[in-house]
C-alpha cells in the first residue's frame, strides 16, 4: 500500500447503479472516476470521490457475495459527511431525492447535523462544526442531557 492510498474505502452495493451514481453526484458533489458496465447494462464496478474520500459502487451480484438492501430497509451503518454548511447540504440532498430522517439541528458536542437516507437505504449524517467543545465539556453536557 502506498502512502497516497486511503486506509479504508467504502464499497456500496445498490439496486440501480446508474441512478445511485447520479444521486451521489447531485446530492454530495461526488466525482465519478470510472464506471464498468456489465453486458446487461448494470453497474459492475464504479469508483467515485466524495470530497477526499474514495467510494466504490456496484449492483448486487451473488457471484461476488454482494446484495443490495431490499426497498424500505435501512443500512445498519451511518456515513458521516463533513460539509461547509449542514443546512445547505441537507437541502441539496433533499432536492436530489434523499429522504429526511432528521432536520438539521445543533448538537451539544458542537456540531450541526442533519440525517438523510438515499434510495438504497444508506443513511448520511451531514455535519459541520459550529463550536469547538473540549472533551471534558462534551462529557459534562452529555451527563446533563441524560439526567445524571
Amino acid at each position: 500500500m502506498s502512502d497516497s492510498e486511503p486506509t479504508l474505502v467504502l464499497s456500496l452495493t445498490v439496486n440501480n447503479g446508474s441512478e445511485a451514481l447520479d444521486f451521489y453526484t447531485k446530492a454530495f458533489g461526488a466525482e465519478e472516476l470510472y464506471r464498468i458496465t456489465a453486458p446487461d447494462g448494470s453497474v459492475a464496478q464504479a469508483e467515485l470521490m466524495i470530497g477526499n474520500s474514495q467510494v466504490y459502487l456496484s449492483e448486487g451480484d451473488p457471484a461476488w457475495h454482494a446484495k443490495a438492501l431490499d426497498e424500505g430497509e435501512n443500512a445498519p451503518c451511518l456515513f458521516c459527511l463533513w460539509v461547509d454548511n449542514c443546512d445547505d447540504a441537507f437541502q441539496k440532498a433533499l432536492a436530489a431525492g434523499a429522504e429526511s430522517l432528521m432536520e438539521p439541528q445543533d448538537q451539544f458536542w458542537g456540531m450541526r447535523t442533519g440525517i438523510v437516507k438515499d434510495k438504497n437505504g444508506y443513511r448520511w449524517n451531514l455535519r459541520h462544526t459550529f463550536e469547538e467543545v473540549p472533551l471534558k465539556e462534551v462529557k459534562r453536557r452529555a451527563k446533563e442531557l441524560m439526567g445524571g
